[in-house]
Order: structure tokens, then C-alpha cells, then sequence
């Protein structure tokens, strides 16, 4: 390998430790951006993979693909799992930031081989390998479904037909060693040029640069928030600068790391940036421009960092040969259905954020059947058994917990009843009882039990004779001797049961009407 080769590597990829930068004096638009108060995050895992790994991106499946420069190949990290699976895929000599196209093959630029590997991600077979001089640097998507490539000793950007695998036009000029580029909805591309201090602005539907933006430090790459605006990372000033993308200037700057090197935004509108200098990640809120809680620590020397639709955070750390892994805690928002029976069973939906990975608890006990949508912004979650009243809805993720506090509401069941009265076995003349009760039974329709403890009430007619507890075998026993000749003048009595609610079932009200029998 030529002296010439090995420092332009050395350029781009810089895989010495870099040393540390003290962080600029804070100007007019710089100040006061952290938004308290702090909150402290942790990377949950770190998952090693190959040598020198750069860049980062995401594949139509969901996985993550792992350019490591440093081996000369691609992993692929099952991002259910956060581990390592298949074997390596080959590709040229310093691979460096990729990116995936619309028609899921993945373009990986080799810096140091000047080409670029074309990867078909549904089988993670190289297709093919199409020559790209001038130290292909990092690749980005247009609206038009093709690919740009920085060209990072030649200074310019090239297309790639991503139908043909071929490139196509001339190269578009830019500043002194581009590298990240970055497309915002308007259709032009911001390409950061680290040597140059600026970021080229390119009409990727005419390929023709439109602007030239100065006044960055070392930009390195370019993330498009959701609102449209442009966010830069400076290695040489430990900021963010903020780019207007209709009026193309800058309209803040934001503090963050040591040599921020990557940027990413999230789909909750975070941007984070990889701060290798201080071996940590800064978030900042893109509507607001202020920095949130502190500085996440991860690996040696991160250099990129993309977000998954879930909004994990996966960060490559070019000295530890390892990705980081940051899951946020999570957030709740709602339950629905917001009450079910005792017995459990009630299938839920659970909405909020950074669900991924959860477990789900009712009162501190386990829900069955948790599942997460791809976004972790929904569970669905069954019931376990509980006891009657309100219960606390706890969700644990790697990330840490939440609960709705009295968020779900255990309910008894409404079971119906059966009161049957017993008809009084008497007659007129002469007078006489033949049983001296009155008897009525009380039994739970659901359960074909009968109910013991309960209050029967004994009238005739309007007027109130008396009440009676139902006993083990649900009967209710009222004497009747005294009233007889009442009994007999109304051709009977009735039985009431007002309904109640046990430990186990609200019980329905029931009531009968029992007439008179002479033997």
C-alpha cells in the first residue's frame, strides 16, 4: 500500500485517538442551550463486532449493517436481539458510511479499494462492485431512488444509478473532503466538507450545486430533522450547526461533545450526535435547539450513529471494534380497555414511547401474550387474575420503567341469580300449619351454587313480614305460624333478594312469588 493511499485513510477515518479539544468560548447564539432539568441515560448493551467499524444503516428487514474499516467487511446485527448473525460480508479495502436504497440493495463505499460494494441486503450477497475514484468516502439516497457518493480526495460528489449499478453524469464539484451528505425534503443535498470549513448545497434533480454555506469547523456529516432544517456536526468546534434549508444559512449553533463525528435524528426528533473526542453522545431537541439531559457515555472514539424506528440508538466505536446500544426509558400514555374482570384474560392496548423489549405487570403481576408493534409505540398485553378495585400497570423495558399509576381496574362479574319460593303448606278450615316456615333459595345462575350469607326479604302483598339469612345450603327459613291466616287471605307470599356483591361476583337481584298449598 503507497504512503499516498495510507494518509488519505488516515484522513478520512482518522483511527489514531484523536486528541482531546477544549471546548470553544460559548457564542451569542451558543449560549444556555441545556434543557433542565438533566436526565441521566445509559447505553443498555455494547455488541462487538469487526475492526475499525464506521458506518451504519439500517436494512428493509429491520437489521443493522456494520461497515468495519478496518476488516474489510460488513456485519449484520439482528436489532431484535442486538447480536451479531450470518457470516461477514466482503468488501473493498476501508469500507466507510453506507447506505441502503429504496430497492434494498445496500452501497458501501471502499475508501481506500476506490469502489463501491453493492450488496443485495434480502440474501446479504455481494452483487456486484462498481470503480469510484478519488477516496469514496460516505453514500446518501436521493429523491430519485440513485445514490450520492463523496468523493473525499477528489472533492466532488458522484451519482450511482442504483437500476444499473453504473455511475452516471459528471461528477458534481464540491468543497475540500466531503463526506456526510444529507437530502432534505426540498430535494437538495447538504454535502459536509471537513477540509474545506463549509457544506456544499446541491440540486440533486439538475445535479447542479446551488449554494455554498460557509462558516462550520471540520463539518463531518448531516442529519435533516423533521421540521426540514439541516443539522451539522463541526469535529473541530465541539458543536451543531443549524442550517435554514429554505434560506440555506445558519441560524444557531448548539454545544455539544468533543468532536462530534455523526449525527443522526430520531423519529421523535431528537438528533444525537457521536462525539468521539469525549466517548459519549449528546441529544438534542430539534424544536427547541437545546441540548437534553447529559452526555450518554458509550464505546472508544463513537464516529456514526443512526436511530431505529423504535428509537434505539445505535452508535459504531471505531477504537473498540463495538456498537452501542442506548434504549430510552419508557414513556405511557394510555390503556384500553381500562378495566376488565377479576378472572383476567382482557386483552389491552398499551401506547407510548420506547416500548421495546417490555414486560408488562397488573399490580405487580405478570401479563401473557406481550407484544410490541415495530415503532415501540404499542403493546398488547393479556390480563392476569387480580382482585377487585384498581391495580398499577408497570411496563420494564432495557431501558428502565413506567407505570400508570391505578391504571387499570379490576371489575367482579355480574352473576344472575335464582330465587325460588317454597309455596306454604296450610290450610283455612279448621286452621292449621303443616310446616312452620316459610322457605326460599337463593342460587347463583353462573355457577349453579347456592348462595349462602345473603338477605331474603319476606312480604305480602305491601306489607313487610320479615327478613331471613340464606344459610350453607342458600335457603332463607321465615316463621310463618303467626301470620297464617295473612298468608292464606292473599293466596301466598312473597320472596325478594335486593342483589349483592361478594369476593368473587356482583350477585343480581331475583325475587318470587310462592301461593298456598293444602294437602
Amino acid at each position: 500500500m503507497s504512503t499516498h493511499v495510507q494518509s488519505l485513510s488516515q484522513e478520512l477515518l482518522q483511527t489514531a485517538a484523536l486528541p482531546a479539544q477544549a471546548a470553544p468560548p460559548a457564542q451569542a447564539e451558543q449560549v444556555s442551550r441545556a434543557a433542565g432539568p438533566a436526565r441521566i441515560f445509559l447505553a443498555v448493551t455494547s455488541i462487538p463486532v469487526g475492526t475499525n467499524p464506521v458506518g451504519l444503516a439500517f436494512i428493509p428487514n429491520g437489521d443493522l449493517y456494520v461497515a468495519n474499516s478496518g476488516s474489510s467487511n460488513v456485519f449484520t446485527i439482528d436489532t431484535a436481539t442486538d447480536t451479531v448473525i450470518g457470516a461477514a460480508i466482503p468488501t473493498g479495502t476501508t469500507p466507510a458510511w453506507l447506505t441502503v436504497a429504496p430497492n434494498g440493495n445496500a452501497y458501501v463505499p471502499n475508501n481506500i479499494s476506490n469502489n463501491v460494494t453493492v450488496i443485495d441486503t434480502a440474501t446479504s450477497t455481494v452483487i456486484t462492485t462498481i470503480p469510484l475514484s478519488g477516496g469514496p468516502a460516505a453514500a446518501a439516497v436521493i429523491p430519485s431512488g440513485n445514490v450520492y457518493v463523496s468523493r473525499f480526495g477528489a472533492n466532488s460528489v458522484q451519482e450511482i444509478d442504483t437500476t444499473t449499478n453504473m455511475v452516471v453524469g459528471a461528477a458534481i464539484p464540491t468543497g475540500s473532503g466531503p463526506v456526510g451528505i444529507a437530502v432534505a425534503p426540498n430535494g437538495k443535498a447538504y454535502v459536509a466538507n471537513r477540509n474545506a470549513n463549509n457544506v456544499t448545497v446541491i440540486d440533486t434533480a439538475t445535479a447542479t450545486v446551488v449554494t455554498t454555506i460557509p462558516g462550520f469547523n471540520q463539518p463531518n456529516f448531516v442529519a435533516i430533522a423533521p421540521n426540514g432544517n439541516a443539522y451539522v456536526a463541526n469535529i473541530g468546534s465541539n458543536n451543531v450547526s443549524v442550517i435554514d434549508t429554505t434560506t440555506d444559512t445558519i441560524i444557531t449553533t448548539i454545544p455539544v461533545g468533543t468532536n462530534p463525528w455523526g449525527i443522526a435524528v430520531g423519529p421523535d426528533g431528537n438528533a444525537y450526535t457521536a462525539n468521539r473526542g469525549s466517548n459519549d453522545v449528546t441529544v438534542i431537541d430539534t424544536t427547541t435547539n437545546m441540548v437534553v439531559g447529559v452526555p450518554i457515555a458509550v464505546g472508544s472514539q463513537p464516529i456514526a450513529v443512526v436511530v431505529a424506528p423504535n428509537n434505539k440508538v445505535y452508535v459504531s466505536n471505531i477504537a473498540s471494534a463495538s456498537v452501542s446500544v442506548i434504549q430510552f426509558d419508557p414513556t405511557l400514555t394510555t390503556i384500553v380497555p381500562n378495566q376488565g374482570p377479576i378472572t383476567g384474560g382482557t386483552v389491552v392496548t398499551i401506547t407510548g414511547t420506547n416500548l421495546t423489549g417490555a414486560s408488562v405487570d397488573f399490580g405487580g403481576n405478570p401479563a401473557t401474550g406481550v407484544t410490541v408493534n415495530a415503532t415501540g409505540t404499542q403493546i398488547t398485553a393479556t390480563t392476569p387474575p387480580g382482585a377487585a378495585g384498581p391495580v398499577t400497570v408497570t411496563v420494564t423495558t432495557p431501558g428502565g420503567s413506567a407505570s400508570l399509576v391505578n391504571g387499570f381496574t379490576y371489575v367482579l362479574p355480574v352473576h344472575a341469580t335464582s330465587l325460588i319460593a317454597t309455596p306454604a303448606l296450610t290450610k283455612l278450615f279448621p286452621p292449621h300449619v303443616y310446616f312452620p316456615f316459610l322457605t326460599a333459595t337463593l342460587t347463583d345462575q353462573v355457577t349453579g351454587l347456592p348462595v349462602p350469607g345473603q338477605t331474603i326479604v319476606f312480604k305480602i302483598g305491601s306489607n313487610l313480614l320479615g327478613t331471613a339469612t340464606t344459610d350453607a345450603q342458600g335457603v332463607a327459613r321465615f316463621n310463618e305460624t303467626l301470620i297464617l291466616t295473612l298468608i292464606l287471605l292473599n293466596g301466598g307470599y312473597d320472596a325478594s333478594f335486593a342483589g349483592a356483591t361478594t369476593a368473587s361476583a356482583i350477585l343480581s337481584p331475583s325475587s318470587d312469588h310462592a301461593g298456598v298449598i293444602e294437602p
